[in-house]
């Protein structure tokens, strides 16, 4: 009995006096840690995934990448490299700093992504001329569209691209609507990843979002009259999460959004102008993801004699 009194003594002189194991405590510079008292409310900081491509090759891009202005956390090799059997990628920036890969950047009301996404740069060439010259193209003949090539992204870097996202997406709780191209969260400014870049093959995949074709047919077939007008529209691409003014002018910022949601999600066809597809996609995925954000849309829709059914 005393024995026993004596080890229960014990044991609550060593709670009291907060002993703590030697595998709890970490050493810093002139203090120590405990880490014995774990909380379990938190989450991560990061809620957003953020796709590039380099406009370089892999010798350059890792050069400015790994320079002082700006940088990334991932960056994806070309051509593709494995290790073992599995594919290979390069972290440059551990994934709780904050890298220097959005800029000036806004999606959903969050400004300054780069504090609460991680950047992915895939070695890529992008277009065969400069963002001003591609801009340019694009605003000189908006009838026509023009002939851009656009490097393509090799398979065996889709596959390590989608292996990387799936991993980060789960660790971190990123919502499919934020798994954001960089021209989504700068559309004024950025074009990557452009439009070569297979956004419906990592949706089979798991990462990011895509309207259903049934539900896009049901806005075309709405829209086919008269599309939305375009303040109606510039609200549904805020909606969306783009970083847009309602002006009711189909004005350059507007353009520069319409470019980078069809390099996206109707990559055929990129001039940023309006059309029922466009708007029949854009419903379709605010329907899918954003329920609430179109309904809050109806007023303005039903308003607009250009948007009524039938006309």
């Amino acid at each position: 009995m005393w024995r026993s009194l004596t080890v229960l003594v014990a044991a609550s002189l060593l709670l009291l006096t907060g002993c703590t194991a030697p595998s709890m405590l970490e050493r810093r510079h002139g203090y120590l840690v405990d880490h014995t008292h774990g909380a379990p409310s938190h989450t991560s900081r990061v809620r957003h995934l953020v796709i590039h491509y380099t406009s370089s090759d892999e010798a350059r891009s890792l050069a400015t990448l790994t320079g002082p202005h700006v940088s990334a956390h991932y960056v994806l090799p070309l051509p593709a490299r494995r290790h073992d059997g599995e594919p290979l990628v390069y972290q440059l920036v551990d994934e709780s700093r904050r890298a220097w890969h959005a800029g000036a950047s806004a999606w959903r009301g969050r400004t300054n992504l780069n504090d609460t996404s991680i950047g992915i740069e895939v070695v890529n060439l992008g277009p065969d001329r400069s963002f001003a010259e591609v801009e340019a193209a694009l605003e000189a003949a908006p009838e026509v569209a023009p002939a851009i090539h656009w490097a393509p992204y090799p398979e065996a870097q889709i596959d390590a691209l989608i292996r990387l996202a799936r991993d980060i997406i789960a660790r971190h709780g990123i919502r499919p609507s934020d798994v954001v191209a960089h021209s989504d969260i700068a559309p004024t400014r950025k074009i990557d990843p452009g439009p070569a870049f297979p956004w419906q093959r990592l949706y089979a995949a798991g990462i990011g979002v895509w309207p259903e074709a049934a539900r896009v047919a049901h806005y075309r077939a709405r829209f086919a009259a008269a599309t939305p007008d375009t303040a109606t529209l510039q609200r549904a691409l805020a909606a969306w999460g783009y970083p847009l003014e309602v002006s009711g002018e189909l004005d350059a910022p507007t353009r520069a959004v319409l470019r980078a949601f069809q390099m996206r999600f109707r990559p055929a066809d990129y001039r940023g102008r309006p059309d029922a597809e466009t708007a029949a996609m854009l419903w379709a995925l605010l329907e899918r993801y954003h329920p609430e954000a179109l309904e809050a849309l109806t007023p303005y829709t039903e308003a607009s004699p250009e948007a009524a059914p039938g006309r």
